[in-house]
This record gives C-alpha cells, structure tokens and sequence, in this order.
C-alpha cells in the first residue's frame, strides 16, 4: 500500500468522525480512556494553562486537559478534520464543580499550526503523528508553539518487540477491528491502520527524531508495547 497524501488521510478522518468514538472503543478494549489520562498526566497541565490538543479528534484529550487547568485555564483542540470538529464541539461542554474551562475548536493542519510561537504551557496529542506525512516537520511545529519548560505527551499505537505481541496485535487489528468497521461501512479505513503501523517509527526512532527537533524525549511502551506515549520537553532554553 502505498503512503497516502494529506489529503486522503483528512478525507478517511471525515468519514469515521460519526462513529470515530465507538470504534476506539473496540481498537482499544475499552482502555483508551486510560491511556489518555496517563498522556495528560504526562503533560502536566496546571491551573490557569494554555493547553494544546493536536488532531484532536473527537476532543476527549481536549476536555481531559481542561479539567486539569481549571478555573482559569484554557485549552485549544485542533484538527484538519471539520467534520471532527463538529462532533467536538457538539459534545457535552465540561463541568466541573460549577466551573467550567474554556475549549476552542480550531481547524488546522500539525504540519502548520495556526499558532503563535511559544503560545502553550503544555500539549497532547492522540493518535496523530502516526497520520501526519512529515514526522519531523510534525515535531518541529509543537516545539515552535510551545513555552520553553514545556511537555508535550503523544500517545499512538507502537509495534511491540515480543513476537507473541506482535503476532496477537496483528490478529486483533485484522479479526476484530477491521471487521467491527466493516458494520459501520469502513472497511478500507480501518484496514489503513495497519500500514500506517508498520511505517510508524519505533520508540527509540521517535525519541531521536524529538531530540532532533530541539526536545528532551523519552518514549514510554505501555500495554505490553502494544501502545506508547512519547513525552517531550522543550528545553528552557530552548
């Protein structure tokens, strides 16, 4: 298969917006939930952070992080996808002891984020760098948007090193995935993720091409390798 353009990529995440969040449920068995707190909890937003969730998807990061910048904080969701966008921002607003933060859904692509330099205190980032086409322009745009002293947490899929893993990862993509898309007619879509694996940089690549990027980096597998978060730091200096 070959690497598809930006745009066919943008055209697939149109098309699963409506039923994006019931098939993560099923990519995941019912754990994304809690790897999207451990990404934030990686981040480390504080009260009154200006945060940033790249491809945000449907916004679960997004809201996640503002109640974590609560009273006085505020957070940005971005995607190139206006039709997740839209499911966003339809979503139940957050509210959290009678305080509620502010989340703006802004339409943009990470390989140029519509955003000042240095304009957030901290940013995630869901199941996105494995779909842009420019890994290292991907990294290099979240350094040039964030604060120096930053963190940057971006969890994706990650190819484990166990055979056995491997073999099952393989197996539950193809058996069960991509059949559960086949109900919703998303066949080709979901069958698209497991190229999109197989080219994904592993780990130790990710870290070396952050630190290319200017970022302290470390890249934790979790899920027996089967899932990672890459947390990035731009330096004070930076």
């Amino acid at each position: 298969m070959s690497i598809p353009e930006s745009s066919e990529i943008q055209a697939i995440f149109d098309r699963i917006a409506p039923v994006y969040d019931d098939l993560n449920f099923w990519l995941s068995l019912g754990q994304h939930r809690v790897w999207k707190l451990m990404a934030v909890k990686w981040a480390d937003p504080q009260p009154g952070d200006r945060g940033l969730d790249i491809c945000c998807g449907s916004g679960d990061l997004a809201r996640l992080l503002a109640r974590r910048v609560i009273p006085s904080g505020t957070v940005v969701g971005a995607d190139f996808s206006a039709k997740m966008l839209a499911v966003a921002a339809s979503a139940t607003p957050l509210s959290e002891m009678g305080r509620r933060a502010a989340i703006e859904w802004v339409e943009g692509d990470a390989l140029a984020l519509p955003f000042a330099d240095a304009s957030f205190d901290c940013a995630t980032m869901g199941y996105g760098l494995r779909n842009v086409t420019d890994i290292p322009k991907c990294l290099r745009e979240i350094h040039r948007v964030l604060k120096p002293g930053a963190k940057a947490a971006i969890l994706d899929f990650h190819r484990p090193r166990q055979p056995l893993l491997q073999n099952f990862q393989q197996w539950y993509l193809q058996s069960v995935v991509v059949p559960v898309a086949e109900r919703y007619g998303l066949t080709e879509e979901y069958a698209y993720i497991m190229p999109s694996l197989e080219r994904f940089p592993t780990g130790t690549q990710q870290v070396q091409l952050a630190v290319d990027a200017g970022f302290a980096a470390v890249h934790y597998p979790i899920s027996g390798g089967m899932m990672g978060v890459l947390v990035l730091t731009k330096p004070e200096d930076g």
